[in-house]
C-alpha cells in the first residue's frame, strides 16, 4: 500500500510493533480475500524488493485504502522519492487522525 506505514506484525527476534495486530486485522476485514480492487500506481511502480507498489481502491465503495488506514489511525504516512501523488491527501488524513487520538495515536504513544 503506497504512502503508508503500518505496525509490522513479524519483527525479527522481537515482539510485533504497537498496534501491529489491530492494523492487520482491520486491513483484512476491509480487504477480505476475493475483493474486487482497483490499483493506481504512482511514479515509481515496485520497491526495491519487486513489490507492487499502489494506492489501492475498494471496487464496491471506491474506498481508498490507503487513506483510510491512515485516517482511522492504523497506520502513519510513509513516503519515498519520487512517488507522492497522494502525498497531501494521506498526510492530511494523518493529522486529523493524530489530533483524534485515533489507534496507534493513543495507544502507541511515547
Amino acid at each position: 500500500l503506497l504512502g503508508v506505514d503500518t505496525p509490522e506484525t513479524m519483527v525479527e527476534g522481537g515482539p510485533p510493533e504497537c498496534f501491529a495486530a489491530e492494523a492487520a486485522s482491520y486491513t483484512a476485514g476491509r480487504l477480505p480475500v476475493g475483493t474486487t480492487v482497483r490499483m493506481e500506481r504512482d511514479v515509481v511502480g515496485r520497491d526495491d524488493y519487486g513489490r507492487l507498489l499502489a494506492y489501492v481502491y475498494r471496487a464496491d465503495d471506491g474506498a481508498l485504502i490507503n487513506e483510510e488506514l491512515v485516517r482511522l489511525g492504523f497506520a502513519r504516512p510513509l513516503w519515498i522519492e519520487p512517488n507522492g501523488i497522494l502525498r497531501p491527501r494521506i498526510v492530511a488524513a494523518a493529522r486529523a487522525a493524530e489530533r483524534e487520538g485515533l489507534g496507534l495515536w493513543a495507544a502507541c504513544a511515547g
